[in-house]
């Protein structure tokens, strides 16, 4: 019985959804059609308006033409003395020169009878002076008085052409007609690509004007026996073919349609025309209506979708109604297995937590060890370094000590002789010694202490200064010159000044050993700033540094040394100096030989000297 009443509850809602998608088929298609259907003929009354007035704008611009030309005092001086050839070749002349002017396609002259005896073109090939035209209806009508019209097909250009024609008259006779012809496939290539086709028919329904060039010379109506007699009377399409334009006219949808068939295939027309009396013509817009009918369909097959994901949805909505109390249930035993999975889960986490924030405090514990450590390192290596200097500052000390000493001794002796003057210069270079020893002092002092943490804006010049008076011991003990170039303007970088002296100091003092003994003993500072970077580079003439121990020259405790003459500390010391100040140290031998080491750091404004340094 629940399986019955569950279909039937199926059943109602799938009759009402396979009613509803028929009529959104029957009548959702039938006012679709009629919409785009109206749609379609809106836009082509539109293309129609536009069409009309362009070929308007076209009549009326040359219509009053013929008129002024006739005027002229030399068409009429022709008219009266036709056969003379001087007043013809200024008629030709003065035509060809207008024709010029009004970009139109011909301007020539009819004597009574239809003799052509002037033309625009009367130096070409196809020149109609000579020709006969008396057939013509804009000759017929202009030579009883009248304003001529007529649309043709040149008999000797063979190009389509709208003439304008209007008499000459001398006194109160007509003399002679003047004639215009002006070209139409300029607008009527502009119709070409769009969305519509258009046509211009004659008073007889034959198409002279048209987007599509084969439809050309073909009848809109069924071509009569009088029709193609009065056609060929006025020769108004010369020796083209009349044909019967395969259309036929049926109603649809409460309007009149066309149907065109063409090389096998039929095409079906919504047709809006207008009728322009001036000229005699017809313009049509023709709209095919596939495009109507094929946005019709898509928009019926859209409804049907919609109303299938309708329906698709209304199926997931109630299918999810169902499930939910199941999933309901399922849910209030899942959340109590849950709850008793949390509970042991937060009872690891905590004790997991417990572990971390001891690995944690060790680890913190073992850096702060690993920094303590590297700073004792560094001012290691600097001892180190002092170590090494002491026999040579020995000498530095003892040589103005002694001096000290003899100058002293004179003074005391100049003073007994009252040689004041020169007792006072030897108190003077007392003073110079003693300023001197106090200065190599200081560096000293300075190089041996520790540093601070803290970076800021350091003076290179201040700090290469401080470098040259340290190393200028073993300079001289190498006897090795160093070259200074620090660039034309002064240069501030982000680091700490005696730190940054360290590294100096270490890497003049290895380019020092590197070079002892050898011919060329040169080393070159130089330092330039580039993009935000101050760049400082170290170079010796020595032997440069071998592939070998390229990759580990700044590995602690490594040294190509003697033993006893270093920890192998000061290049580790040096790079780990400036990574701190955030910037790099590396080393490559020079193309023309020598070891070159580069230092880059960040570029600063303004130098102050860290007073903690």
């Amino acid at each position: 019985m629940q399986h019955f009443l569950n279909g039937r509850r199926l059943l109602w809602p799938g009759l009402a959804l396979a009613a509803l998608a028929l009529a959104i088929v029957v009548l959702g298609g039938r006012l679709a059609t009629r919409a785009y259907m109206d749609e379609a003929e809106a836009r082509g009354q539109t293309t129609l308006r536009l069409a009309v007035s362009a070929l308007t704008g076209q009549i009326s611009r040359y219509k009053s033409l013929p008129q002024l030309i006739a005027d002229n005092d030399d068409i009429q001086l022709l008219l009266a003395s036709p056969d003379d050839q001087a007043l013809r070749d200024v008629a030709n002349r003065y035509l060809k020169s207008i024709n010029g002017l009004l970009e139109s396609s011909d301007i020539y002259l009819i004597k009574p009878g239809g003799d052509t005896i002037s033309a625009s073109n009367y130096d070409l090939p196809t020149t109609f002076v000579g020709e006969n035209y008396s057939y013509r209806p804009y000759y017929q009508d202009a030579i009883r008085g009248g304003i001529g019209r007529f649309f043709a097909l040149g008999v000797m250009s063979n190009m389509r052409g709208y003439y304008f024609s209007a008499p000459v008259i001398l006194g109160e006779r007509v003399a002679g007609v003047v004639v215009l012809k002006v070209h139409i496939e300029e607008i009527e290539a502009s119709w070409r690509g769009g969305d519509f086709e258009l046509t211009v028919t004659d008073p007889e329904g034959i198409i002279f004007m048209s987007s599509r060039p084969l439809w050309l010379y073909s009848s809109m109506k069924p071509l009569t026996s009088e029709m193609l007699a009065r056609t060929t009377a006025s020769r108004r399409y010369s020796d083209a073919i009349l044909r019967n334009l395969p259309v036929s006219r049926f109603m649809a949808d409460g309007r009149e349609l066309l149907a065109i068939s063409e090389r096998g295939n039929t095409r079906e027309f919504l047709e809006v025309a207008e009728e322009m009396p001036e000229a005699g013509w017809t313009v049509h817009v023709l709209a095919d209506t596939g495009s109507a009918r094929a946005q019709s369909l898509t928009a019926v097959v859209l409804a049907l979708l919609a109303l299938g994901l309708a329906a698709l949805a209304g199926a997931i909505v109630l299918q999810r109604r169902a499930r939910l109390a199941e999933r309901m249930q399922m849910q209030q035993s899942a959340q109590q297995e849950l709850e008793r999975r949390v509970e042991e889960r937060t009872a690891d986490l905590a004790l997991v937590n417990t572990r971390l924030e001891t690995e944690v405090a060790e680890r913190r514990a073992t850096e702060q060890q690993l920094r303590q450590t590297q700073a004792d390192l560094i001012q290691a290596g600097k001892l180190a370094a002092l170590g090494q200097m002491s026999a040579a500052l020995s000498h530095e000390f003892n040589q103005p000590l002694a001096a000290v000493k003899t100058y002293a001794d004179n003074a005391a002796i100049l003073i007994d002789r009252e040689r004041v003057a020169e007792a006072r210069d030897n108190v003077s270079r007392i003073s110079s010694l003693t300023d001197r020893m106090a200065s190599i002092s200081r560096h000293l002092r300075n190089f041996a202490r520790k540093p601070n943490q803290k970076l800021g804006p350091v003076s290179l010049q201040e700090v290469v200064h401080d470098t040259q008076e340290i190393v200028g011991w073993r300079l001289k003990a190498a006897d090795a010159t160093l070259s200074v170039d620090l660039g034309p303007s002064p240069l501030t970088v982000k680091a700490g000044s005696v730190r940054l002296q360290q590294v100096l100091v270490n890497i003049v003092t290895n380019a020092a050993d590197a070079i002892e003994g050898l011919p060329d003993r040169r080393i070159e500072l130089m330092a330039r700033r580039k993009a935000g970077k101050v760049t400082i580079t170290v170079r010796d003439h020595g032997p440069g540094v071998p592939k070998a121990i390229a990759e580990r020259i700044f590995d602690p405790f490594f040294s190509t040394k003697g033993v006893g003459k270093g920890l192998g500390l000061g290049l580790s010391i040096s790079y780990n100096i400036i990574k701190d100040f955030g910037g790099s140290l590396g080393v490559m031998n020079h193309a023309e030989g020598g070891a070159l080491f580069t230092i880059e750091l960040d570029a600063m404004r303004s130098a102050m000297r860290e007073a903690a340094e």
